[in-house]
């Protein structure tokens, strides 16, 4: 192996020549006390019998002809240009990294919001659903309506109304009356207002292509489905103004407009039933859903705001 020479802190002049030379060497190169037990080892860079040393110094002394021959073909100022454009590059780098990562935490809430998307859609169109069935039965007796998904995979493709009459079940809505027609749209939103109250209504001659028996189906399905709401509705048929509280009855008299209050009694509270509020509990529930899961797609885009803006 080869021998190992440990320096101890002596004064320089009791050795000289290649003792001296030793101690110079390991001075100027640290590293030399950290790696010397691996002097002589085989399988390491410090094997000398794999590595001949001569060989080696042969090789360097060719690598700095090489460079110096090189030298006198490369500009300097491009030597900096190439440490300038290498440091765009690493910057360049670090920059995509952020992007990359950003993009993937984008597409990570976007399809966080499309499943909490889907979700609130399933709960609002079973509510919907089943109040929609309820009103077009009312203003339809014998008759019933349901919301159908288009898609079974994605909720989000569509959806299409079927209509039945007894137990048959129409193929299409050209099947239908304009009249039937004109209660399937009613129906369907007056459902969606219940499930999304809004704190007044107002209906301009819903029931111009109705006949008299659908209007009172009209006037009693509001008066008995949105009792703690307001409606101000504009109607020519007796059928709508027999639910009515009050009562605004216009005319023109000698080319002037009035306006005469018909105030009616109002009705008594009626007892409500079990199953009333069993129902209205279920439509709170869903609404809190809802709103629950819009709660949380709003904080998520709120984050997506939030993203590093890489310069």
């Amino acid at each position: 192996m080869f021998p190992v020479y440990y320096v101890f802190p002596l004064s320089t002049s009791v050795f000289s020549g290649p003792q001296m030379n030793l101690i110079n060497l390991c001075n100027s190169n640290p590293w030399i006390e950290k790696e010397k037990q691996l002097f002589g080892v085989a399988g390491t860079e410090f094997d000398f019998e794999a590595n001949n040393p001569g060989d080696a110094a042969k090789r360097l002394v060719d690598a700095h002809e090489t460079i110096k021959r090189l030298q006198g073909h490369v500009d300097k100022r491009n030597v900096e240009k190439c440490d300038v454009y290498q440091k765009e590059v690493t910057d360049l780098i670090r920059k995509r990294k952020v992007v990359y990562k950003d993009r993937q935490h984008l597409e990570d809430v976007m399809n966080l919001m499309q499943e909490k998307k889907r979700e609130a859609v399933a709960v609002a169109l079973e509510q919907v659903n089943e109040d929609f069935g309820q009103i077009f039965s009312m203003l339809l007796p014998g008759a019933n309506a349901k919301l159908v998904r288009v898609s079974e995979e994605d909720i989000l493709a569509g959806l299409e109304v079927k209509v039945a009459f007894g137990d048959a079940w129409k193929e299409s809505l050209t099947e239908l009356s304009g009249g039937q027609r004109s209660l399937i749209a009613l129906s369907l939103i007056f459902a969606m207002l219940l499930f999304k109250p809004a704190p007044i209504y107002i209906l301009d001659e819903v029931d111009a292509a109705l006949d008299v028996m659908h209007t009172q189906n009209i006037g009693k399905m509001i008066s008995e489905k949105f009792k703690t709401s307001q409606f101000i509705v504009v109607s020519l048929k007796d059928g709508m103004f027999s639910n009515a509280n009050v009562l605004f009855r216009t005319e023109l008299r000698n080319g002037q407009s009035k306006v005469q209050r018909i105030a009616k009694q109002l009705p008594t509270l009626e007892t409500v039933s079990r199953s009333d509020v069993t129902y209205e509990q279920r439509r709170k529930k869903a609404q809190s859903r809802v709103q629950v899961l819009r709660d949380d797609c709003n904080r998520l885009t709120d984050n997506c705001e939030n993203l590093r803006i890489v310069d």
